[in-house]
């Protein structure tokens, strides 16, 4: 581009000094084509008054002497037009003259002229003749003719003189028009190139040219428009960082769909939602990425009806979720930019809390209805008159006794786990011996496990390191799993108390085990929900909330460590209480 506009406006002056010279040239050779021309014919016509002058026949005689001294054919013609003598010709052979042009004009004007090729010499000649009077009669004509060989000469000998003017002004002028052509494009060329920076992403500096005309001009509109599209540009960029700032810091997930429906660009919530990154996601359909028909659906009727939609949709995967989704369409694109803004909101946590407080609200329900069931119906037996027979009064009172105790510790338990979860429980940490930790919890099941002649087994290393517990939340830890170890195991089973230190970690173990009834492995994760129990008839026999294992999990974790449960179905379980060591 750059050489083709140098070389056009050099080339436009070289056309234009060329056609300069070549228009003076045609001038300058018309002038003196013209005046060699009368030159000649001035000399011609002087020569033919001269002859004319002389008598007839001693022109007839002369005639070659005179065409000599006139430097030209002399033709004596008489006044019928016949030729009397010619210097150059036999004029018994030559027709009449009285009708050739010069003839007629000299007959008319007392001189005339005329130009007409030579067929024989093959140049242009020139006729002049002139009347041969006497008085006012005319007795003949003198035409002298002459070559204008010389003309074309002298017009030859101009146009060399002109090429060597040409050839020496030519390369100065040509030369001239090159610089000038240089200092012209410099300032376009400087355009050219900050412009050419702009298109390819670059904002350089300033644009500086050189000059005060029109170019001028546009380098300062060039920079003023670079000065806004620059500023434009920074706040373009500042708030497209906004927006992706605010984008990925949604706990929402965001997909923007474009005009084909295909997914153009998304934020790390849909790459948590979906657990993939979003480049496995752009540039495929809504279909293709949730494998939700639902889903797609909604997006055909927020199209069709042209208004926002939302819906609940669930997705499937390994982890199935439930997900709010708000689409709408983008407003303020450009015609047939239909894009397409699609939220989606995370519930599945929120739709589990829901079940779970309806879950739990009908467990506690229940839960307290069975013994206060219980308790009515009994008084009420006894207001009938079963008072009046002391031994089922007593038998009575004493199931009322036990379901009385039965609620209150339900709701102890209910008191103790709201307490955890809202961290209302303040824990006094403190370095404790775990065989002494175990001596003060075993007298509390020792009872209840002797009923069942059920052997405590404790295996405790003499250099088991401290652990860091509140001593009271940490034996309300253990007695609760060695009750349920007494409670689950069969008479004459066995239940073992030990402890290891973890090497690996920083975990002390303490590890009950029993040779109970077992627990399903499918049944194991669900173990630590509240009111879960295995075998609820069997738990609601034997005196069980469903509770405890519960609390249990909530301890541990506020003591910054872990319960692991492993059991065969019919052989026994295992519990694991995993806690920090004292530094």
């Amino acid at each position: 581009m750059k050489k083709r506009l140098f070389f056009r406006i050099l080339f436009s002056y070289v056309v234009v000094i060329l056609l300069v010279v070549a228009i003076v040239g045609f001038l300058f050779s018309r002038n003196v084509r013209l005046h060699e021309t009368e030159q000649i014919e001035e000399n011609i016509l002087h020569s033919a008054r001269l002859v004319s002058m002389l008598p007839l026949e001693e022109m007839k005689k002369a005639v070659h002497g005179l065409a000599q001294d006139a430097r030209g054919r002399v033709t004596v013609i008489d006044a019928g037009g016949n030729v009397l003598a010619d210097s150059e010709g036999d004029v018994s052979h030559m027709e009449l003259h009285l009708n050739r042009p010069e003839v007629e004009e000299a007959r008319l004007r007392g001189q005339g002229t005329a130009i007409r090729r030579s067929s024989t010499l093959r140049v242009d000649m020139m006729y002049v003749a002139v009347a041969i009077r006497e008085g006012e009669k005319i007795r003949g004509y003198v035409r002298i003719a002459r070559s204008l060989r010389e003309v074309q000469e002298a017009v030859d000998r101009m146009y060399l003189s002109l090429y060597r003017t040409i050839a020496f002004a030519l390369f100065p002028a040509i030369f001239l028009a090159l610089m000038y052509t240089r200092k012209f494009f410099r300032p376009i060329g400087e355009i050219r190139d900050y412009t050419k920076a702009i298109r390819q992403g670059d904002l350089p500096g300033t644009l500086f040219v050189n000059a005060q005309d029109e170019l001028g001009q546009v380098a300062e509109d060039i920079n003023y428009l670079v000065s806004e599209y620059r500023e434009k540009i920074h706040l373009a960029h500042e708030e497209k960082g906004k927006l992706e700032s605010a984008l990925s810091s949604m706990v929402e997930g965001v997909v923007i769909l474009d005009s084909r429906s295909q997914i153009e660009s998304c934020n790390r919530g849909i790459e948590t939602i979906l657990d993939r990154p979003c480049a496995d996601i752009q540039g495929r359909t809504l279909l293709e990425a949730f494998l939700s028909a639902d889903l797609q659906n909604a997006l055909e009727r927020c199209r069709r009806e042209k208004k926002p939609v939302l819906q609940e949709i669930r997705l499937g995967g390994k982890q199935p979720l439930i997900v709010d989704v708000n689409i709408s369409a983008i407003q303020g694109l450009p015609e047939g930019e239909g894009k397409m803004l699609l939220v989606f909101h995370d519930v599945t946590r929120l739709k589990k809390l829901e079940q779970m407080r309806t879950d739990f609200v009908a467990n506690v329900t229940h839960e307290i209805r069975t013994p206060l069931t219980a308790i009515i119906g009994f008084i009420q037996t006894l207001l009938a008159g079963a008072m009046d027979d002391s031994e089922t009064a007593r038998r009575f009172l004493q199931t009322v006794a036990n379901n009385a105790e039965r609620l209150s510790r339900l709701v102890d338990d209910l008191l103790t786990l709201s307490s955890i979860e809202l961290n209302e429980t303040n824990l006094k940490l403190e370095p404790l011996s775990v065989d002494d930790l175990i001596r003060t919890v075993l007298p509390m099941v020792e009872a209840t496990a002797k009923g069942k002649k059920i052997p405590l087994e404790v295996q405790i290393p003499e250099r088991i390191p401290k652990i860091m517990a509140d001593r009271d939340r940490a034996a309300q830890v253990l007695v609760n799993v060695l009750h349920n170890a007494v409670k689950f195991t069969q008479n004459e089973g066995s239940v073992t108390i030990s402890s290891h230190e973890d090497e690996k970690t920083d975990w002390v173990v303490i590890q009950v085990a029993d040779t109970g009834i077992g627990i399903p492995s499918r049944e194991i994760p669900r173990l630590g929900e509240r009111f879960y129990r295995v075998d609820k008839a069997r738990s609601r026999e034997l005196g069980g909330t469903g509770l405890g294992l519960s609390i249990v999990k909530h301890l541990m974790a506020a003591h910054g460590g872990k319960m692991e449960i492993a059991s065969i179905l019919g052989k026994g379980t295992s519990v694991s209480l995993f806690f920090r060591k004292a530094s």
